[in-house]
């Protein structure tokens, strides 16, 4: 029989043994939870549900490399139908470039499937037509405008002449020339040089013989405003030659603009306005 004293020993080899194993188990770290990233496909139905359009079609294009025929075709289809609801919105809105933008989208996404665009192309074209013809309507509207104020200033025109007139009848002073372009009793009138664009010389120097005689006779100051350098150097010498030709005294104020993008004019001023 085993004695006492060798059954305490073995004990007590025994309990250290399962310190030390525990002591061991403690030193050693726990292993590292990998993070594991999310799939391409919930990246994508994530951005789709959030309205994130964009960020949804770059997921699309890990799916392409992914090489799932089926997934890739659904996947696009639900994002060709979500953009197809954005530009809906857009073109509710007013807002036509935006669905324009979306119907592009949606069309390079489904092109073998055309019918699918084909309802929100056609709206947008309606639209668009009803813009373009709201916006040829105002203009005529404006035509019509302006020429009611020019038909206004010219029945004033004619009533101060004849006004004028009645009076030098009385006093017997000699009737001065008419006017040929502004309105003697307004201390600004505008006159277009819209032939410069047409290149129309006979029409110019028709208009330039009016302002000329127009200037000397109401004692005007010029304005000139063309497209380009050359432009008001060439208006300006034919009106300087043709001012000094009726008045060699008579001292021309001018003053000048180059704006390429403004229809060319003259504004003739009574002097000190």
């Amino acid at each position: 029989m085993t004695s006492f004293p060798l059954r305490c020993a073995a004990l007590a080899a025994l309990a250290l043994l399962i310190v030390g194993c525990q002591s061991q188990q403690a030193a050693e770290p726990a292993p590292a939870v990998v993070a594991v990233a999310p799939a391409a496909q919930e990246l994508f139905d994530a951005h789709l549900a959030a309205g994130q359009l964009a960020e949804a079609e770059a997921q699309l294009q890990v799916l392409q490399a992914d090489g799932e025929p089926a997934v890739l075709l659904q996947a696009q289809r639900q994002l060709s139908e979500a953009y197809l609801q954005a530009g809906q919105k857009a073109l509710e809105a007013g807002d036509l470039d935006q669905a324009a933008k979306s119907l592009a989208h949606a069309r390079t996404l489904m092109p073998k499937a055309p019918a699918l665009t084909t309802g929100l192309d056609g709206a947008i074209g309606k639209a668009r037509q009803a813009e373009l013809s709201a916006v040829e309507q105002a203009r005529q509207a404006g035509e019509q405008a302006q020429a009611a104020r020019q038909e206004q200033l010219r029945l004033l025109r004619q009533a101060t002449e004849a006004q004028a007139a009645a009076s030098r009848a009385a006093v017997g002073a000699p009737a001065p020339m008419p006017a040929q372009l502004i309105d003697p009793a307004a201390k600004r009138s505008e006159i277009s040089l819209a032939m410069l664009d047409s290149r129309d010389e006979a029409a110019l120097f028709e208009r330039l013989d009016a302002v000329a005689a127009d200037v000397v006779a109401f004692d005007r100051s010029v304005h000139i405003q063309v497209r380009s350098a050359e432009d008001l150097r060439r208006v300006t010498a034919l009106l300087e030659a043709r001012v000094m030709k009726l008045d060699p005294r008579f001292k021309l104020a001018l003053s000048h603009a180059v704006k390429p993008v403004q229809v060319p004019h003259m504004v003739l001023r009574a002097r000190g306005q």
